[in-house]
Order: C-alpha cells, then structure tokens, then sequence
C-alpha cells in the first residue's frame, strides 16, 4: 500500500484531494495540516473515519516535527497543497504569506530530500514531491493575449502571487541542484462545495441568500477562468502518477468568464432554485472601490496536460455551478451547509475572489 503526504489536506482544495485519493485509490494518506481558519474538517467527509486516513496537525514550517512524520509513515509521494491563499488577506497582511508559502515550502522541501537521499534505489525512483501552485504567478493578462502556458514568464502582482512564484522557484531548484524528483502544477480559480466563504462565489451566494449587498470590485470586468475542485483533484492524481519529472502541467477548466458576468448567474440560478419576494438577487450587486493592483486577466491552456496525460473537465461551468447552489443551498444531502459556512466571517463588506 503506497503512503503519500498531503499537506493542506484539510483545506478546499487539499480535502476534495483526500476524498478522492480515498474513493479512487488504496492509498495510505497521511494528511498534514495546521488546522488555521481556512480549514474544515467535515470537508474530509468519511476520510475522518476511515484507516487509511491520518491526521496530522502541524506546521510545515516545523522542520522536527516534519523530520518525525518522514521516519514514522515513510511516504512514497508528497503532494504540497498547504499555502495561504487569499489575495486580499496578503495585501493587509504579506508576513503569513512569506511564512507558509516560502519558509513553509522550503522546510518541507529540505525535510523531503534529506528523507529521498536516505531511501533504497528502489523506493528512492518512485518517489515524488508534487508542489501545486496557481496561475496568478504569471501576472494578468490583456484582452486578446494568448492564455498561459508553461513556459509564460513569471510576473507576480500580489504578495500571495509573489510568494507562491518564489515557492515554484525552489521546488525546480531542489530539483535541478538536487536531483529532488518534483512535479509542478499551476491551476486557475477553483470552486465547488466546501469553498471558504471568503471566496467570491460562496461569499456572493451568502450574501445574497441574506439579503445583503453583492459587492464588486471596480467595473466586474476581470476576467478568470473557473476549474471545479473536483477535477482539479482528477489532475493532480493524474499528474501524481503519469506525469514528467521535473515537469510543469497548467490545469485549466476552459470556462473564463468576468467576474461581474459570474455574480450574475449565481443570481439566476438563485431565482431559479431558491426565488425571493420581491424581485431578483441581482438587485443586490453593488459596485465598490477596486482592490490594488488587481489583475485583469487570467487564461490558462491546458493543452500539455489534455495531450500528455488525457485529462479534460468533466464539469463545465453552468454545470459546475449548478452543483455548487445547490450544495450551498442544503439540497444535496452530502452538504451539511450549516456547518460548512460556521465559521464564516461575519463582518466581510468587500468583494473576496476565489483563489488558491
């Protein structure tokens, strides 16, 4: 039975990771998380209960304390989801980022090589450190610019760009200087059930089932393209297990819409699903001062990873966002949305976008 680390695993992202590594695999997941408010642990599902599953609640910067888990559990893979990831929280507060992101990936990465360099030859060629990343390393795009590719120069606006480009830095550093086997995977925005109510799509679903304003940043106009977390979880155990060493694969859903454009069909949906007295939820869009230097434009082409390993989304967009309202709504009986939004922020007054 293979072990694999999953850092962040109890995260969006890192959690749909682990149910799917659950459901589809035999594998031994050990899931190493701090435990800091992004995550959720009723997202982990029946992961929780099952034997294969292991939590382990520490810090990735804690070099000990990862050194301890490398000897007892002895992984075949470590796939590094663990970041902070929200852009607005990296303009008011830039250290957590530098911390986790940098420091956190560069701990994990000195932990994981000092454990690969000790490993018989065997075991020691089917290792595989795998570093998920986010497109927003790239910078922003113009209109009528070609989407991302692999190989698009790195050009970072936020703190959380600049931090999650420094960490793909040292991951193809370790490997080059190193040997160190890395994958590397850049996705756009994800969404789906169990999305932190930060984010622009459950933050606008809230809002609006509370009758509150709907906030966008500056004209709406910005441009993203939108991966259900599902599939992104399909990708990387793709990538895990079929992809090149020392390789980059973009991981795109081929759905970019405007944000504004976004907020609007959560509204029709909402009025389809869930009608409201009195009018339509797009009522309550309002317009508010934009963020700095926010990013226009991202776009990414999946194409190496379609041709390489045959992956495609399964989940368009409209169908994709359709499972997400429902889920948000309690429809879907695997959707406990009162626990999920708990812990919500109560207090958020400006539009949140749905990163990492």
């Amino acid at each position: 039975m293979a072990t694999l680390f999953v850092t962040g695993g109890a995260g969006f992202i890192g959690s749909a990771v682990v149910r799917y590594l659950m459901e589809n695999t035999g594998w031994r997941v050990i899931n190493i998380d701090k435990l800091t408010y992004a995550a959720n642990l009723s997202a982990l599902g029946g992961a929780l209960t099952n034997e294969r599953h292991h939590l382990a609640s520490i810090d990735i910067c804690d070099q000990a304390a990862l050194n301890e888990l490398f000897a007892q559990y002895q992984p075949d893979a470590v796939m590094h989801l663990a970041a902070e990831s929200h852009v607005d929280r990296s303009i008011s507060g830039p250290a957590d980022f530098i911390e986790t992101n940098i420091v956190g990936t560069y701990t994990l990465l000195e932990a994981s090589r000092h454990y690969w360099q000790t490993l018989a030859s065997s075991k020691r060629g089917r290792f595989r450190f795998h570093h998920i990343s986010t497109d927003e390393v790239y910078g922003d795009l113009a209109p009528n610019d070609p989407a991302f590719t692999e190989t698009t120069p790195y050009a970072p606006s936020s703190p959380y760009s600049a931090s999650k480009a420094s960490s793909d830095h040292l991951v193809r550093a370790w490997h080059r200087t190193y040997g160190l086997p890395t994958l590397i995977t850049n996705c756009s925005n994800n969404y789906g059930p169990w999305q932190h109510q930060e984010k622009l799509i459950p933050l606008m679903i809230n809002r609006a089932l509370a009758g509150e304003s709907l906030p966008i940043y500056g004209d709406g106009q910005q441009r993203r393209d939108w991966l259900y977390v599902d599939d992104h979880a399909r990708a990387l155990h793709q990538v895990l297990t079929q992809g090149r060493i020392g390789n980059t694969y973009n991981i795109g859903g081929n759905n970019e819409h405007s944000n504004i454009d976004v907020v609007h069909e959560i509204c029709r949906l909402l009025d389809e699903i869930a009608p409201r007295a009195g009018g339509s939820y797009s009522e309550q869009i309002s317009y508010v001062t934009d963020r700095p230097g926010h990013d226009q434009r991202y776009a990414i082409d999946n194409s190496k990873i379609t041709h390489e390993l045959g992956w495609k989304p399964s989940e368009s967009f409209s169908s994709g966002l359709h499972k997400t309202v429902v889920w948000a709504l309690g429809m879907d009986k695997h959707s406990p949305f009162k626990e999920a939004t708990a812990d919500a922020d109560n207090d958020m007054t400006t539009h949140r976008e749905g990163q990492l």
